[in-house]
């Protein structure tokens, strides 16, 4: 055993599933950041980072393997001076692992199998690969350095399998979605592995959105003892280095408010979902809410607002205040803003329909009418000029169906999918302290959908601070509505809830793709059949 230290440099990528050449570039200049510019001995990319996670189907494309062959080829060439950890796909003939490949000087010096392969949430990686069995440890400068990837972490076994093989560090390769509550789980767990094998860990992570996931970085280090010696900044591309075993390094980040996390990732989601899409910018149907409001702060914030296209669509039942609310934050934040009034379209439509709606009453098809007159002319707009629309239902709603399908649900990409309307209050709120964007009136207004006089949401619905933690038991602790009534909620508010979640699962099948940001969220984190019966469960 050498007492010589070790510089471990991570490189926390925004890397794009598919784009090989690209991951490949990246990671070329980032090895050359830290032999350059840092002198690290060691740099560590995150899990899969050559091909992107998660990569799903895309790798059974039959021209992948010899894509991935070339380009770990061109990366043993052009990475020099630097020990190079490379997360990757290897091809065993029909065979794939989720693997690790340790590169110096062109040279192939070790490599990984993950060993345990998450099937859950928004993993299914038994699809596509088989699990290694066999612990990886490496010699640099005299120090004995092992691997492993990501969820193994989270089991005792690769770890301590690493220490038994002569491990002084171990280094985890990562691509972890966020959740507002991951990064005290991954410390609190590093921290446990640490302890128990006597062994410093670095844990380097991914930076980025990708579909419904938004990898957070915050790539860290822990000394034997558990404590935290790097903690590299969320949603921030970049590569940050530790000195060991004195634990010296170029960043703590400070560990920001939930708020201040959850709003930077939807706008990380966002951006990354706009701009690797191709989309020019993005529109978005300003109706003077709530929901709204923060999607149109969260677009700006993402793409700037001369790439933000608000429209306002009125009709007779729309208050003057949410009309003047929109524009004003228009012109507050930069945002293109035109008025697009539906009444001669409502009017119209309503009396093609009256000879076979005859003198049934007003009720919800007269009001999703309006919703999906808007719907058809945000696409529009979207077919003409090749912006996406942004769909601006929260979680709430989609979880009970008050989203009116092909209306307001209309949009290739929801921000706000995994946000509870409660949170949509607190996430204004906090985007109004960084520069005040949101008009007042528009958080202190009851929510209404303004396809009625006089409406209010909870004319239908229980109010948010009791319908959300009901929502919250149900679909993220699959909790039974016994259960539920137990935490102190009445039984007729639970049973309404769980009804409503269940009848409108066909919807949210439907529904556009939006960022994960709570603990479970609708969509690959969630998998419901349509149709089923399961009442009570």
């Amino acid at each position: 055993m050498s007492d010589r230290s070790l510089r471990i440099a991570l490189a926390q990528l925004n890397v794009w599933v598919g784009d090989i050449e690209g991951n490949a570039r990246q990671m070329i200049e980032a090895a050359n950041i830290a032999r350059d510019r840092d002198g690290a001995d060691l740099v560590a990319f995150p899990e899969m980072a050559l091909l992107g996670y998660p990569p799903d189907d895309l790798l059974l494309r039959r021209g992948l393997p010899k894509a991935i062959t070339a380009a770990l080829a061109r990366l043993g060439r052009e990475i020099r001076g630097i020990t190079a950890i490379i997360g990757y796909p290897e091809y065993q003939g029909d065979t794939i692992y989720n693997a690790a490949l340790v590169l110096r000087d062109g040279e192939r010096i070790a490599h990984y199998r993950k060993q345990c392969l998450p099937n859950y949430g928004v993993f299914d990686e038994r699809r596509h690969y088989k699990a290694g069995d066999a612990p990886c440890v490496f010699e640099l400068q005299g120090r004995q350095v092992g691997i492993t990837i990501c969820e193994d972490i989270w089991e005792k076994g690769p770890a301590a399998q690493a220490r038994a093989a002569g491990a002084e560090l171990l280094v985890n390769l990562n691509a972890s979605p966020f959740h507002a509550e991951k990064q005290a789980e991954r410390e609190g767990l590093l921290a446990e592995r640490a302890r128990a094998n006597s062994f410093a860990i670095c844990y380097v992570n991914c930076v980025g959105g990708q579909d419904e996931l938004v990898f957070d970085g915050r790539s860290c280090a822990v000394d034997a003892t558990g404590a935290i010696t790097l903690r590299a900044p969320a949603f921030e591309g970049g590569v940050y280095c530790l000195d060991w075993p004195s634990g010296e390094s170029s960043a703590i980040a400070e560990l920001s408010s939930p708020e201040a996390l959850v709003y930077d990732a939807l706008v990380r989601a966002t951006r990354d979902y706009v701009d690797r899409n191709g989309f020019p910018g993005a529109l978005i149907g300003a109706s003077g809410g709530i929901d709204s409001a923060l999607v149109m702060a969260i677009a700006a914030d993402a793409l700037g607002g001369d790439r933000v296209w608000a429209v306002s669509m009125p009709s007779r039942y729309t208050a003057e205040i949410s009309n003047a609310d929109a524009a004003e934050q228009a012109e507050r934040m930069g945002v293109r803003y035109d008025d697009l009034p539906i009444e001669d379209g409502f009017s119209a439509l309503l009396g093609t329909l009256a000879p076979l709606f005859g003198d049934r009453p007003a009720d919800t098809a007269e009001e999703n009418l309006q919703s999906r007159i808007r719907g058809a002319l945000l696409m529009s707009l979207s077919n003409k000029f090749g912006h996406v629309v942004l769909a601006t239902g929260n979680k709430s709603e989609m979880a009970v169906g008050y989203a009116t399908l092909y209306g307001d649900m209309c949009g290739g990409f929801a921000p706000l999918k995994d946000v509870y309307k409660t949170w949509v209050y607190r996430l204004a709120k906090f985007r109004n302290t960084r520069s005040e964007v949101i008009p007042e009136r528009v958080i202190t207004r009851p929510p209404s959908a303004e396809l009625r006089d006089d409406q209010a949401d909870t004319d239908t619905l229980p109010e948010y601070d009791v319908l959300d933690p009901i929502i919250e038991a149900y679909v993220e602790d699959g909790e039974s509505i016994e259960g539920i009534c137990a935490l102190g909620y009445a039984e007729d508010d639970v049973r309404q809830t769980a009804g409503l979640i269940r009848r409108n699962e066909y919807k949210r099948r439907q529904a556009a793709p939006g960022p994960k940001v709570t603990h479970r969220a609708f969509g690959r984190d969630r998998r419901y059949p349509i149709t089923a019966v399961y009442g009570d469960l």
